[in-house]
């Protein structure tokens, strides 16, 4: 079988000819690239051609006549179809039309005949496949999968990719797909997930105070129950009349935000108003650590007095490294993936409103989260409030 020639970009072949000039040979050149010496040759001439420095036909002039070549083919192609059609045609009859294509079609494309008779593509596939046995059990099948699969990535706002679909599928339609199935079936739709950017930006800000509270989680992200481990963070969110930020706390046992404030400024007021809302919406015992990176804000002593206040142990992480504090980092590129990136805000009350909408409406109650085994914030601990009022039901019943 004779090797296929690869494609050339013309950044790839721009790319060679500079070396080239360089003072490399050809054969230099194509005993370390894939192209052949005699390619190189081509394409170094091609080049002086089309600069000027040799007589012949640009690279321009080239494509044109390509170009007029298959225009005439087609014109001569488009004036055969009909002319082998006649004694099909019959006005009103697409049956007899997609019947000319059925016979033509190792010798004319489906879409040109299509075309050229008056009729839809896709109606002749559909009446194909009617005049056989009718789709298949497994066409059948896709169709229904995929009709539930965009049911359910409308669902998560175009964010959810095959794992999260998989999970939704089992749980909420009993239906066990595989992963590459669903993958499949989403490329077919046009259908994808988001993803983080690439990049890590810097996390920690310059060393503070030596009186800064020690680290009393060391990288350890688990929590046996809700409201024993906190964690926080700030970030920033773009908007057309400057930025806005956003300081956010989040329950380490089911990655639930429980507390979080915006503002146009970055004080520690804001940061406390996030504490606030978190203490007030959990209600936490004794023993909670509330974690963060060494900002001033998480230093500063109104946040050390809110803490006091609500009996919480304030942690923080060491200076200059950003997994000290990775899990509520997560959050922030989930948020700047899935709303931020995908969202232009004409002001910060707009910003406001959709990063609420984000976070409680979306986030919490449904968004599925790999360390919670695909199941949302929400649900987790509602399972786990389950389980814990059964046990405690059964030792009643024991005692």
């Amino acid at each position: 079988m004779p090797k296929t020639r690869p494609a050339y970009p013309p950044e790839y072949r721009d790319q060679i000819i500079a070396l080239a000039r360089s003072g490399r040979s050809p054969e230099d050149l194509a005993a370390e690239f894939e192209p052949s010496a005699q390619t190189i040759r081509t394409w170094i001439n091609q080049a002086k051609i089309d600069s000027g420095q040799a007589e012949g036909t640009t690279s321009d002039d080239k494509a044109e006549l390509a170009r007029l070549r298959r225009e005439n083919a087609q014109l001569r192609e488009e004036r055969e179809i009909p002319a082998q059609g006649h004694g099909f045609l019959r006005p009103g009859d697409q049956s007899v039309m997609f019947r000319l294509i059925d016979e033509e079609k190792t010798r004319h494309s489906v879409s040109l005949m299509s075309r050229l008779l008056g009729v839809s593509r896709q109606g002749y596939y559909k009446h194909h496949h009617r005049i056989q046995d009718g789709p298949t059990a497994k066409e059948r099948s896709d169709a229904d999968l995929s009709e539930r699969i965009q049911g359910h990535h409308e669902r998560s706002r175009g964010t959810y990719g095959s794992p999260r679909l998989q999970a939704d599928l089992a749980e909420l339609d009993g239906i066990r797909a595989g992963r590459n199935r669903i993958t499949r079936l989403m490329r077919r739709q046009g259908l994808v997930g988001v993803h983080r950017r690439t990049g890590r930006k810097s996390l920690t800000s310059q060393d503070r105070m030596a009186t800064a509270p020690p680290d009393l989680v060391g990288r350890d992200f688990t929590a046996h129950a809700p409201n024993t481990k906190w964690s926080a963070d700030i970030t920033y969110v773009p908007t057309d009349q400057g930025w806005v930020y956003l300081a956010v706390v989040m329950d380490l046992f089911s990655r639930r935000i429980v507390g979080w404030a915006m503002a146009p400024h970055m004080r520690a007021d804001l940061v406390c108003d996030a504490l606030a809302m978190a203490v007030t919406a959990r209600r936490p015992g004794p023993g909670l650590i509330h974690h963060s990176d060494k900002g001033s804000q998480y230093t500063s002593l109104a946040f050390g007095r809110r803490c006091e206040e609500a009996g919480i142990a304030p942690s923080t992480g060491r200076t200059g490294s950003c997994y000290d504090n990775a899990v509520t980092e997560s959050f922030f590129a989930s948020l700047e993936t899935e709303l931020i990136d995908r969202t232009r805000f004409a002001t910060r009350a707009d910003a406001e409103r959709e990063v609420f909408s984000y976070i409680e409406g979306f986030y919490n109650p449904w968004r599925r989260h790999s360390a919670n085994g695909q199941l949302s914030p929400a649900e987790y601990e509602r399972r786990h409030t389950e389980v814990a009022q059964d046990r405690l039901a059964a030792l009643s019943q024991a005692a």
